[in-house]
């Protein structure tokens, strides 16, 4: 139920041309499988689970955004910990304005990863944090970069444009900035969350997503739907609270695990 109607009909499609014969449940299984392992290659490039990382002395930068609730702020910290552990230099900018306890979950997850924070007092303009971070980061010779945003359902018009504002913003700093814009979706939340990724995707040109929550009930079906429907690589998963529950995706994996 979570694949969405355009990806079921696709699988079914292919059942029916190339299962012709032999109806037995391990050739639809084996069927299903080959086809589902296509649709992620399809939109997995090179090293797949892998965001982007910019040569040694070359800024990064990291766009966060999603809807409320989806695990943003907690995918942040375990993205910089993660970071932090390989040696790079990171700073992670608070531009999560509108909800009063980001900035303080935020502080507490550069603790624990033990990363330099942006948030500078009495500044609401996630545009003017996420440009003053960027270019302190370029200036004090940061790694990497990574802008939380605030939560936004993908149907607020104003909210969307104020994305897009903060990534023009960026480019004034950095040209190539961000470059990468990260979509963190609730595996829990189903087929919401195409339609998510379809709209967040259209306003600002996704290039990974990351899964969240998938040690919930769901199974996550919805990854499939992600990558045959909008064209989008998952590149990690959320399968817990700890900084080591932030996984690479694995095609071979996960298909095992729904078949």
């Amino acid at each position: 139920s979570d694949l969405g109607p355009k990806t079921v009909q696709r699988l079914f499609s292919t059942l029916e041309d190339k299962a012709k014969g032999d109806l037995s449940a391990e050739n639809l299984k084996q069927t299903l499988r080959s086809e589902m392992l296509g649709i992620f290659s399809s939109v997995q490039q090179g090293d797949s689970t892998a965001f982007k990382l910019n040569s040694p002395g070359e800024l990064t930068v990291w766009m966060v955004i999603g809807v409320n609730g989806a695990g943003k702020t907690t995918t942040i910290g375990k993205l910089a910990s993660q970071l932090n552990q390989q040696g790079k230099k990171v700073m992670v900018a608070a531009g999560d304005t509108f909800r009063a306890a980001a900035d303080a979950q935020l502080k507490v997850w550069s603790e624990r990863a033990n990363v330099e924070i942006f948030s500078p007092e009495n500044v609401k303009d996630p545009s003017a944090i996420a440009f003053d971070a960027v270019n302190k980061a370029q200036a004090k010779g940061f790694d990497v970069v990574i802008v939380d945003t605030a939560g936004r359902l993908h149907t607020q018009t104003n909210l969307m444009e104020e994305l897009k504002k903060i990534k023009r913003v960026m480019q004034k700093v950095n040209a190539t900035a961000p470059h990468e814009v990260i979509l963190v979706l609730d595996a829990n939340s189903g087929q919401n969350a195409l339609v998510q990724a379809e709209q967040f995707n259209q306003a600002l040109q996704v290039t990974g997503v990351i899964l969240t929550k998938m040690d919930g009930s769901a199974k996550g079906g919805v990854a499939i739907g992600v990558a045959c429907d909008v064209g989008l690589p998952v590149k990690m998963i959320g399968v817990g609270e700890a900084v080591e529950d932030l996984r690479p995706f694995s095609p071979n994996d996960f298909v095992d695990s729904i078949l």
